[in-house]
């Protein structure tokens, strides 16, 4: 979809302008919004925006859909298995929003609606919105990448333990490679021991929920609060390294010599060797400076 503005009579002396939208494949016009002089005013220099807004109230039927749509392709990329089946699954997202629940090739595999349960406005059938949308959906480029994303994967909990990694080891900090290595692994243990925690309930018994707020959509949503953390497994592992160190016929020597597999063996991340220090503060220049002149030399 693309989108560009037209004037009767070019300048300031326009008296129309007219906000086109169309469709790039098939190159079929899907909305247009006209605006008049006299309704801004008779400002021309406003036109353009007034246009806009009356083209984005129409985009705004789909924006409070968009969320339920990008669930709806995950939906049917994890439970598609041939191509098939996924367009017949992905098509149903255009019934739905109308609410059509059930039509000639299939049915949403939702739960039945309560009356008024529905937040949302549907949208009309044959609406600029609508036929926005299926542009989008039924758009043959994009069905032909359908085979990409039948093999459903998610990269959710990467990122969440990526995240929860920094708690461990703050970009902050240098670390040494075993200390950065034990950080990690540290990490790896909270998070699996705390990954099947229950959601936290009140004293109702009733979930606890937080809101949250995403600057990219300019919406609210509500996540489910967790159980605290309990950490039950600290002692075992005290214990463990209590008992390694007790069984060891070694002591601890003051000076630690480094591993076969340190990295630090590899030599400096640098690749040159670095030369003495006198000679790079003899190179030094600071921004401002003119190197090693002094301002009697300047006065001069």
């Amino acid at each position: 979809m693309y989108a560009d503005i037209s004037a009767v009579v070019a300048g300031h002396c326009a008296q129309f302008r007219t906000y086109t939208t169309i469709e790039q494949d098939s190159r079929d016009i899907v909305h247009i919004v006209s605006v008049d002089k006299r309704e801004t005013n008779r400002n021309s220099v406003i036109m353009e925006k007034e246009c806009f807004i009356r083209w984005d109230c129409k985009k705004s039927e789909i924006q409070v859909w968009i969320k339920d749509i990008v669930n709806h392709f995950w939906y049917c990329s994890k439970h598609a298995v041939t191509e098939e089946q996924f367009k017949m699954m992905w098509v149903g997202v255009l019934h739905h929003v109308r609410d059509e629940h059930s039509w000639a090739t299939g049915c949403c595999q939702h739960e039945p609606l309560e009356e008024g349960s529905q937040e949302k406005p549907w949208i009309k059938q044959g609406s600029a919105a609508h036929k926005a949308l299926a542009g989008v959906v039924l758009d043959k480029r994009w069905l032909g990448l359908v085979k990409k994303f039948l093999n459903f994967r998610t990269t959710s909990d990467l990122e969440s333990f990526q995240n929860h990694l920094l708690m461990y080891s703050s970009k902050r900090h240098a670390y040494t490679p075993f200390v950065y290595k034990t950080r990690t692994l540290l990490a790896a243990i909270d998070y699996n021991k705390h990954n099947r925690r229950l959601p936290a309930r009140n004293l109702d018994g009733q979930k606890i929920y937080r809101r949250s707020y995403n600057k990219k959509s300019k919406s609210w949503s509500v996540y489910t609060m967790k159980e605290k953390k309990q950490y039950s497994y600290i002692p075992d592992l005290q214990r463990a390294i209590l008992a390694r160190r007790l069984g060891s016929v070694k002591g601890l020597p003051r000076k630690q010599n480094l591993r076969p597999a340190d990295p630090r063996r590899l030599g400096l991340l640098a690749l040159e060797q670095p030369p003495p220090t006198a000679e790079l503060v003899s190179r030094h220049v600071s921004r401002g400076d003119l190197g090693n002149r002094d301002t009697e030399d300047l006065e001069d």
